[in-house]
Formats: C-alpha cells, structure tokens, sequence
C-alpha cells in the first residue's frame, strides 16, 4: 500500500523525477501518517514524536525541502540526521520503506480512519483490536448498533461525536471544495477545447453548472458544446482520453482520477444559449425566467433576459434568491470585483503561527499586490496552541509596526489581533491592552461544541465588547470536514448592526464564512462585510479572490465592504470605531 496508490502509471514510473518538485504539503502529510501509523502499532513515544514534530515542522518551512541539497537537509532545525534520512528516501523513491511495512500491517479502514478528524490512534487502536471493525462502514455500523458505549475510552457521548464525524465525512463524499476543482475543471476544459480544434474548430463550448455559478462546493463539473454535427461529434468523441459514456442521448459522464463527476452535453449550435442558460442556473430561477421569455431561438444569454424584461443577471447570483424581482425593478447590485479590495486584513504572520515575517508580508502586499495596507492580526494569548502573544510580545510587535511603518510609507501596517472570544464571551487581554490596537478581530477558536443558544449568546457578548471590530469566520465551520457550531443568525447579525461591527467573510476556501445566503441579509440591516484571506503565509493572501467570489454570490458591493476602502477611509473608520 504505496503512498503513491492514487498516482497514475506515469507518476509511478518517474518517481525520481519527482524530487526536485515534490512540495512540502505531501512531505509532511506522509510524515504525519507515520507517526499515527507509529503511535497505532505502539512504537516509541519519543520516535513518534520527533516525526510528528517534524511534519508540524516542513508544513510551516518558507522554502521547498526539495530545494535543498541532500547533504544539507539534516541542517534543518527540527529535521536531524534520522528524519532527514526518510525525507531523501521519499524524496527519490516517493515513499518510505518504515512506512510501507507499517501500511502492510494495517487494513486500509484503519488507515482511512486515521484521516477522520476528532478520532486518534488511540481510540482507533481500541476500534481494531478490541472491537474488531477494520472499515468506516463497519465502525458507522457500530455506533448504530452502540456497540463503542462500553468499549475503553468510549461512552455514548464519543460515540455519537464519531458517529455524527461519519455521517459528516460520507456526505461531504463526491464533492469538491472549489478551490480543489478549479485546477481540474481548467484542465478538462483545455483538454476538450484542444480537441474540439481538431475535430469541429467553429463549435461553440463553455462550462456552466455550479461551477459557473461560484459555488463554494462542487458536485458535478457541467460542460456544454454547441454543434452544427452532433452525430458527427459523438462519434469522435469515443477516442476522448477522458473515456465518457453516453448516459442518454448525446449527455455524457467521465469521472477524473481524483473522482470529480463530469457530464458534457452535444446540443446544436441553433439551442446553445438556451442549453448553456438552462445548465447554468438553478432550477427554479431558469424557470421562472423561460416563463417569461418564452421557449425559443437565443442568440446570446442576455437576450433571454431581455426577452423576459429583466436586467442581466450574472450566473453567480443565479440562486433563486430574490435577484428576480431585483432584476424587474433594476435594482441589481453592481458586484465586488477584486480590483475593488485596497488591502487585506485578518492576516498572520511568524510572530504567532504563520510562515513569514511581517515585513515579508507587508512588502508582498505592497510590491505584489499593490495594495494600500495591511491589517496583522496575530493570535492573542489564549491561543497557545498558535503561538499567541501575551501583553510583552504584543507591545514588541507594536515597536516593530511603527519602525515597518515609518519605512516603508505611505503604505500602512495597521496594528490588529484575533482576540479569541472566550467562553463566556469575554475577549483575550484587559481593556488596557485592547485599547492599544488599531482594530480587533474578534473570533471563537476554542470549545465549539455548544447549543445554538450558548452559542449565539457567547458571540452577542463578543459583538457587544466596544473594542470588537470585526467578528471572525462567525460559525468556525471547515467545509467538507466540520459542520460548524449553530447560530441564531439574524440574533447575530442583528447585534453587529447595533453596535457597528463588521461580519468577516473568511476567504480559506475551507472555510466561505460567513455563508453567502446571508449576506444579503446583513446588507441590508447595514452591516459592512470584509474579505479577509486569514493569511498565514505570503501565498495565501490570494485567497481573497475566494471570498470576493462568495461575496459576489450574496450581492456584495465594493462600497459595502470594508477592505475596499481606500487608506485614508479605512483610518477614519477605525479611529471612530474605537471607544
């Protein structure tokens, strides 16, 4: 059971090609897998940990391991001769043999189970060899039947926590983050442009679906060909390397290797617009509008709006969610783009837990992007876990952002934090300390499990602190792995309007939150959203584009976004926000 079981016979043959491109991710994900595989057969405490420390460790390096001479790799702090040699190894034969004797000692379940977040080697020890599951099917199985209540270390709450994990992760099976399908939504489009110039150069071809519409999960990449030969086309297209089967007259299915559903549709070139229209869109939004259009020859999507007397409504808001009758009344938003952010807040850098130094992202910020400023915005105390930074190394940052300041202006580093919010809804740091601050993001890191009540009430107290600024990812959900903890959302929504905070919409393409279905909500109650990346490395200051996306799905405008103003109006809105 090779790490490289998922790879494609050209991978497998050049496997040591791959060291001079293999990334740090994988490096350290197959170094995390030892260490659980370890801890699951009871190898040495102190070995285990030195692997896992070392994953932690290449995860978090600002370079590429892969970069580094052989001889050098043991020089790296947290590396050391041992760890360095199973690196090079994987490096050059893209695995390791420890880890491949430990893989054929354990039932591909059990490893799968190592992935499921809240369920450690521990308990997946006493799940094989006490209770004898050895698959994910078995072990759901078992938390119906209650058969993990009297098992070591178990009882009915774990046992409903794993059980609602499972229900969670078989769900979550066959979709993609959009981030994740981006890539191969791109290369299946070039793939069959490129073939299309070969066989009918002239066709129209486009991708519609959810991933038109900016959806933050994808199910089912959609793609629509428009053809004057629809007989001629599907006969070609049986030489297509992506193997699609026809499921019904001219609609045909491919899966990648990565599993990502793909369906193409062969419509003639006559009906394109109105095929391309009717699998863009949700359902009941290309129904009501064809109902007042009429069903006929389009020659471009926006006559079909035009047809029906409504504004263009692009596919992104294409939801069944009011924009129909905006678009009667000609009230369409006029959408965020991403020339409209000036900066980016909520951002981290090496003095918590992120890769690079403040400087660095102050300057990538500056220099590559082009922006005006930068909002830091580094852990508080609480979060020890992350580096967090007690009232001494706040006051250090502090020092080190006038001398960054002072340099390189007119640019500005303004200084933040994410204060955790703590149980009882109180912030990180006296008011002494949070008085010192430019702007607070105010964020629940801790503790999640709770009822919506507890819940909405520990944010209302937050929102309520006259130093909060900016509430954080408000559910603390991960998409696809965690559900995220319940809120009253108007309740919530409701107390940031009263008290002038600002909702974050956290662009990590893991985490889209808050949700797009209620920013429309929050608009109009006034609240100001911000599109802030939660960077913790240079990098990931891109993934604004992500949050711009999802802000554009709930009506986002560039004048109801708070990073999207210029230096000068963001200064003014801080300093009148402060108590």
């Amino acid at each position: 059971m090779s790490v490289w079981r998922y790879a494609n016979k050209s991978q497998i043959a050049n496997r040591k090609s791959q060291y001079t491109i293999m990334e740090n991710k994988p490096i350290a994900r197959t170094l995390r897998l030892l260490s659980q595989l370890m801890e699951l057969h009871n190898e040495n405490p102190f070995k285990i940990k030195s692997v896992a420390n070392a994953a932690f460790k290449i995860d978090k390096l600002p370079f590429a391991i892969a970069s580094k001479p052989i001889t050098e790799i043991d020089k790296i702090d947290g590396i050391g001769k041992s760890i360095a040699s199973k690196v090079v190894e994987l490096l050059e034969t893209g695995t390791m043999s420890e880890l491949e004797t430990l893989l054929s000692q354990t039932p591909p379940g059990i490893v799968e189970m190592l992935a499921i977040k809240g369920i450690g080697p521990k308990k997946i020890a006493t799940i094989w060899n006490d209770l004898h599951i050895e698959s994910i099917g078995e072990l759901y199985y078992a938390c119906n039947e209650n058969r993990l209540i009297e098992a070591k270390g178990f009882g009915l709450k774990t046992q409903e926590e794993i059980k609602k994990v499972l229900e969670f992760k078989m769900a979550a099976d066959g979709k993609f983050l959009f981030a994740k399908a981006e890539p191969l939504v791109n290369e299946i489009h070039e793939k069959i442009s490129i073939w299309l110039t070969q066989v009918e150069h002239d066709a129209l071809f486009a991708v519609a679906g959810e991933y038109r519409r900016l959806c933050e999960i994808i199910e089912e990449a959609v793609f629509v060909i428009g053809t004057e030969n629809p007989e001629v086309l599907v006969t070609q297209l049986i030489n297509f390397e992506l193997g699609f089967v026809e499921t019904s007259s001219n609609i045909f299915a491919a899966e990648t290797e990565s599993g990502l559903n793909i369906k193409l549709f062969i419509v003639p070139r006559s009906n394109f617009y109105l095929d391309y229209f009717r699998l863009t869109g949700n359902e009941n939004h290309v129904n009501q509008v064809l109902a007042l259009a009429g069903n006929q020859i389009f020659k471009t999507e926006e006559e079909i709006y035009e047809k029906a007397g409504l504004d263009f409504v692009v596919p992104e808001l294409r939801e069944d969610f009011g924009e129909i009758e905006l678009a009667k009344d000609h009230q369409l938003p006029i959408l965020i783009n991403d020339n409209n952010l000036k900066g980016s807040l909520h951002n981290h850098s090496d003095w918590s837990d992120g890769v690079h130094s403040l400087e660095e992202m102050a300057l990538y910020c500056r220099d590559v992007l082009k922006l005006e400023y930068l909002g830091i915005c580094d852990h508080s105390k609480s979060a020890f876990y992350a580096k967090g930074l007690n009232e001494q190394r706040v006051f250090a940052q502090h020092q080190q952002i006038d001398e960054l300041n002072a340099k390189f202006a007119p640019f500005k580093i303004f200084k933040g934090i994410e204060s955790d919010i703590l149980y009882d809804g109180s912030l990180d740091y006296s008011e002494d300390v949070l008085k010192t601050f430019d702007f607070v993001v105010a964020s629940v890191h801790s503790q999640l499990k709770m009822t919506e009540e507890k819940a909405t009430e520990r944010l209302i107290k937050a929102i309520e602190n006259p130093y909060t600024t900016i509430l954080g990812h408000p559910t603390g959900r991960l998409l696809l792995s965690r559900k995220g903890y319940d809120i009253d959302y108007k309740k919530v929504i409701d107390a940031c309007a009263a008290n002038g905070v600002v909702i974050e919409i956290n662009a990590n393409p893991l985490r889209l939150d808050l949700d797009w279905r209620w920013h429309r909500y929050a608009l109009e109650k006034g609240v100001l959203l911000s599109v802030n990346p939660d960077a913790h490395r240079k990098e990931g200051f891109l993934d604004m584009r992500y949050g711009v996306m999802v802000g554009r799905k709930g009506g986002l405008t560039a004048e109801k976004c708070l990073n999207a103003f210029s230096l000068n109006q963001i200064s003014d809105f801080f300093a009148n926000k402060k108590p």
